[in-house]
């Protein structure tokens, strides 16, 4: 178990709204990305991941905009993905305030864009989003695209090679427990911890603090990203912390910010 599990906040964006789905599908809209970034801020998260689940060109100023405004009032490491294609893509999220760049499809497409990154702003900055589906026991494809697009990439052999070529941190998200409320896909997640020396982020699938534990003690990651059961208030950031602690999980003794 790593010495310090970081509790995550993810954030999926379409256009100007925080929306939340089932396996990627069925996006509702929920609210404003910038109110609920503060809030987990406010109440002690460690991290925040924004993911523009469009990453249209249109769409690309308004989403960097929710950046902005992010990083005026929160105060940890912020990382922002979707739509990121290039070395120049990656600058302007992080001028824009991001500490952290999260690549998926274009690193699928041209895999160099890793060590581009990696080269250019350091490997801490350069995370990459893995979207895996199980397609027999033991075994994980690729996607893409909001988990629609096969790649025909074994998920064990990707995540090799982009920590090969440089990837700091890796975010793995299960699409089949993604939204489901009903655990993480641990054997996923530590199969991944496994073959890498990396960082592994679990995301997808977290309903309870069970579930949490589950992932951190059986699935070796290093960090949890939560989306739907923070956004729906399931729980809180000190429920999972203060349970957490409880069971013998390292995560951070944090008390929720005051501003």
């Amino acid at each position: 178990m790593a010495s310090n599990i970081r509790i995550i906040s993810r954030l999926d964006i379409k256009g100007t709204n925080l929306i939340k789905g089932i396996h990627l599908e069925g996006l509702r809209k929920i609210g404003d990305p910038n109110v609920f970034a503060k809030e987990y801020y406010e109440q002690g998260i460690d991290e925040i991941i924004y993911i523009d689940v469009v990453a249209s060109l249109y769409e690309r100023s308004s989403f960097l905009n929710i950046v902005r405004r992010t990083t005026q009032d929160v105060f940890i490491p912020i990382t922002v993905g979707g739509g990121v294609r290039s070395v120049d893509d990656a600058r302007e999220i992080l001028r824009a305030g991001a500490d952290k760049v999260a690549v998926n499809t274009a690193a699928v497409k041209r895999p160099e864009l890793i060590h581009e990154i990696s080269q250019k702003f350091g490997a801490q900055c350069m995370v990459l989003s893995i979207e895996a589906k199980r397609t027999a026991p033991g075994k994980w494809e690729v996607y893409y695209d909001n988990g629609r697009e096969k790649t025909g990439f074994d998920v064990l052999e990707w995540a090799q090679k982009g920590c090969e070529l440089g990837a700091g941190e890796i975010l793995l998200t299960s699409v089949d427990m993604e939204g489901t409320g009903r655990g993480f896909d641990c054997e996923l997640t530590s199969s991944v911890s496994r073959v890498v020396s990396i960082p592994v982020i679990a995301s997808g699938g977290l309903g309870t603090v069970d579930d949490f534990e589950q992932v951190v003690k059986a699935g070796q990651a290093d960090a949890v990203a939560i989306a739907g059961a923070l956004h729906y208030k399931k729980l809180t950031i000190q429920d999972v912390r203060i349970e957490a602690l409880q069971r013998g999980i390292h995560v951070r003794r944090g008390a929720p910010c005051n501003v």
